[in-house]
């Protein structure tokens, strides 16, 4: 039970931190070139997160949780390495939509954590 409550946590800053990522792309986009300097970072902090969320979800896992946070936590590792790719090559038709769906995911993950069926049998 304490691998899931640690895994909420990381979820939650992992979430916070996708959710900042489209402001400061919009802030960039408005004519901010530090708000570019701050995406950049936290893209990467992001990445680390990611990596961090699998650990604990495969912890969470083998100590009786569900498989499934495992498996969506290395997809979403998975697809910010493409994102910070797509960041550093400046292909906007493949970032943007990742991004949108990155966010998407990690916040719908950190929801899942706190519902009834995280929880171990």
């Amino acid at each position: 039970m304490k691998s899931l409550v640690v895994l909420r946590v990381v979820a939650v800053l992992h979430a916070v931190a996708a959710c900042l990522q489209p402001v400061l792309a919009g802030v960039y986009l408005n004519g901010s070139g530090s708000a570019m300097r701050l995406h950049e970072p936290i893209g990467l902090g992001l990445a680390f997160l990611s990596l961090g969320q699998v650990l604990l979800a495969t912890i969470y896992w083998r100590s009786g949780g569900k498989g499934s946070a495992a498996l969506v936590s290395l997809l979403l590792l998975a697809a910010e390495a493409i994102q910070i790719s797509t960041g550093y090559t400046r292909d906007l038709a493949v970032h943007i939509p990742l991004g949108i769906t990155i966010v998407a995911l990690v916040i719908a993950f950190a929801i899942w954590t706190f519902r009834p069926a995280a929880r171990p049998a």
